[in-house]
């Protein structure tokens, strides 16, 4: 699987906002439930306005699990925030994109959820890329001066173009370019976040 330079991309993403980036105006983040899934990720949030926000989050896993399991993938996810109260605390909703690469395959995950079957990853194992678009809603608690917990879930669609493996030594392909749209899920944050 290629591996592009997310962080490259999403630092020169927050770069272009920086230099607005003011006291109390800026934060960086981590999710607690990526952090848990061993998902390296970093998030990066900026106001633009009084109610307005714009959040940058990426997360990368290229580890190898016991038994051949795969879960290697890479996502960038902007969303521009719109707060109901004042910026970086309350209630807030949100547009995000997403996008990354793939590579997963042998985990146990037997359910269904809207028409995708998640059971398939057990016995097969799937690289490619998606991209799609969601609405999310959230809000963030203070802790402190500088430190929120921030809660956020999003649902929207995705759309993927795969090549499918019959199992993770095999090279022979079941599936070649093939095209899936999901629908459902697809952000999950408690973030642990810092604000400048």
């Amino acid at each position: 699987m290629k591996r592009p330079t997310f962080f490259a991309i999403l630092f020169a993403a927050a770069s272009m906002l920086a230099p607005r980036a003011e006291a109390q105006n800026a934060a960086i983040k981590t999710n607690l439930i990526y952090d848990a899934l061993a998902n390296i990720n970093l998030g990066l949030e900026f106001k633009m306005a009084p109610r307005w926000t714009f959040d940058v989050n990426g997360n990368f896993n290229c580890w190898s699990f016991s038994d051949h399991k795969e879960w290697k993938h890479w996502m960038a996810q902007p969303e521009f925030r719109y707060w109901f109260c004042e910026a970086m605390h309350g209630n807030f909703i949100g547009l995000e994109l997403h996008g990354g690469q793939y590579n997963m395959g042998k985990l146990n995950t037997n359910f269904m959820l809207l028409g995708t079957d998640f059971a398939k990853l057990k016995d097969t194992r799937y690289q490619g890329w998606y991209a799609g678009a969601g609405l999310t809603y959230g809000h963030a608690w203070m802790l402190a001066k500088h430190w929120n917990i921030e809660a956020e879930i999003g649902i929207g669609w995705s759309y993927t173009r795969f090549d499918s493996f019959p199992c993770m030594e095999c090279g022979n392909k079941l599936q070649d370019n093939a095209v899936h749209n999901y629908f459902g899920p697809t952000k999950a944050a408690l973030n642990l976040v810092y604000i400048f």
